[in-house]
């Protein structure tokens, strides 16, 4: 059985994709282990991360619901400040080049999400 062009290309996009988020998972992980104190002393007037605090003690999937909703705030501040669930003055004393780490690790994983659900609706509507 021979691929043609078409199959190759969604094979290769797929397993990019598939690969990008186990290292996406893997990385959100070396957050959560190294700079988990950080990113909480740095937030700890916030409801928000009062709530989820609990969650970094759960173990790995913890630690990623956790890394995830800070990234979170950080990548859309405006969403939390105005909700009141986030502090502003936590936010402003954030570190940069953590913060610039977690917005790049925010948006990575919505746009290997978005393509996964792409290669998803393209292999259900039959188009390769």
């Amino acid at each position: 059985m021979s691929l043609n062009t078409a199959d190759k290309i969604f094979l290769a996009v797929g397993l990019i994709d598939f690969g990008g988020i186990f290292l996406w998972i893997g990385v959100c992980l070396h957050l959560a282990y190294t700079q988990m104190n950080l990113m909480q002393d740095h937030l700890k007037n916030s409801l928000l991360i009062k709530t989820f605090f609990s969650l970094g003690q759960g173990g790995p999937w913890g630690k990623l619901v956790l890394v995830g909703s800070i990234s979170s705030v950080v990548t859309f501040p405006a969403f939390y400040l105005k909700r009141g669930s986030v502090n502003a003055e936590d936010l402003r004393g954030f570190p940069a080049v953590l913060k610039r780490k977690l917005v790049i690790l925010q948006w990575s994983g919505l746009i290997l999400l978005v393509v996964m659900v792409c290669i998803g609706i393209v292999a259900k509507l039959g188009l390769v």
